[in-house]
């Protein structure tokens, strides 16, 4: 893990079922009848913790109901193969790597780390050329692609420095991202929802086996990608392809 450059994008799928090697296709299917209104109420709060603050509140509130919904049969399954082609093409961005991992509500997503991916320097909130390159790809290839999809942006930063600076450094460097992927990348700035800095909290440090952090691996950011209203309004009503 030692000299990797990391650049995090959780793509998260509305179900909660079964286990990683499962599709979300079958898990979609999985849910329905009367699990639709638990279903709902469980990702609406993952989605809430996903986006975080006041938009991820009103997504968990505004749409968990829908959810619930489009969890049931056809709708969820829709969905999920969706969010499973997403997988797939953030698979295909050159220099990335895919593991399934799980929310902090135990819902499915998926991590794709880049070896040569959003990296800065200490306390700079500039993106390097590498940095730049991965996301033009994961632009062209996702983003871009599977618009109806919400991104919310994460900013982190080493233990270096106090921590009054890294938090205002990790905003900048999630404000960095945003503004080159909608400057640069043609990113549509509607479909990022929220960008939030998260400075040098202890718990979201990258460590090596031995507990010792990785600064250049701390000074990151994560992208997360999680179904739209128009996601679900359209999986409700059959049209989702």
């Amino acid at each position: 893990m030692k000299g990797i450059k990391s650049i995090i994008a959780v793509l998260c799928v509305s179900m909660g079922l079964g286990s990683c090697g499962m599709s979300n296709a079958a898990k979609g299917g999985m849910i329905g009848g009367a699990a639709g209104g638990a279903a709902g109420s469980a990702i609406g709060a993952g989605i809430g913790a996903l986006a975080g603050g006041k938009h991820g509140a009103k997504i968990g509130a505004a749409i968990g109901a829908g959810v619930g919904v489009a969890a049931g049969g056809t709708a969820g399954a829709l969905i999920g193969k969706k969010m499973d082609r997403a997988k797939a093409a953030a698979q295909a961005v050159e220099n990335a790597q895919v593991t399934m991992v799980k929310d902090v509500n135990g819902l499915d997503a998926v991590k794709v780390t880049f070896d040569n991916g959003i990296l800065f320097k200490q306390g700079k909130a500039e993106l390097q050329a590498a940095a730049k390159t991965s996301l033009q790809n994961f632009a062209s290839k996702v983003l871009n692609v599977y618009t109806d999809c919400d991104v919310t942006i994460r900013g982190f930063a080493s233990s270096e420095g106090s921590e009054a600076t890294n938090l205002t450094v990790s905003q900048n460097r999630a404000n960095s991202v945003k503004n080159y992927l909608t400057g640069s990348c043609s990113v549509s700035s509607a479909q990022i929802k929220e960008t939030s800095g998260l400075g040098e909290n202890p718990d979201y440090l990258i460590r090596d086996a031995n507990g010792n952090e990785l600064k250049e691996a701390s000074r990151r950011v994560e992208v997360y990608l999680y179904a739209s209203e128009a996601m679900i309004k359209a999986a409700n009503e059959g049209t989702l392809k």
